[in-house]
């Protein structure tokens, strides 16, 4: 049994699934950063200074500054803020993944076309015969 697991899991598509999953979590942290990072702070100072990894609504009886004091202090908050980034980085990820496949796609050398076929079958004897053929070579049948 241990064999055949070994076996298994040294099959090629099993270590590109792993390497594949490996790549898209630092890749899902790269597009983290960039919209932390990069894209956020300058569309909050857009929007007046406005911080979107706090915004988020206090369902407590105590104020809190941040959601990071409201977590410390076990209160229950609606982080509609991290929820937005979360999405924005959804998004990238997406828009980068289908700017990926549309290119790989593109170098794909294009399969021919199926050529339009030059023979049919004889009703009677089922031979192939020329399409414009009146009558079957191989068995005399009148083909009109």
């Amino acid at each position: 049994m241990l064999k055949e697991f070994k076996e298994f899991a040294m099959k090629g598509p099993v270590i590109e699934l792993a390497v594949g999953v490996i790549i898209g979590a630092a890749f899902g942290k790269i597009v983290s950063s960039l919209v932390d990072d990069i894209i956020m702070p300058p569309i909050g100072r857009i929007l007046g200074n406005v911080d979107f990894a706090n915004l988020f609504v206090n369902l407590s009886d105590k104020d809190y500054p941040s959601v990071a004091a409201a977590k410390a202090a076990g209160a229950a908050t609606l982080n509609y803020g991290i929820f937005f980034n979360t999405i924005l980085n959804f998004l990238i990820i997406a828009f980068v993944l289908f700017l990926i496949i549309r290119q790989i796609n593109a170098l794909k050398k294009p399969e021919p076309a199926a050529a339009a076929p030059t023979t049919r079958d004889c009703p009677h004897c089922l031979s192939a015969i020329p399409l414009k053929a009146t009558k079957c070579a191989h068995c005399t049948a009148d083909l009109r």
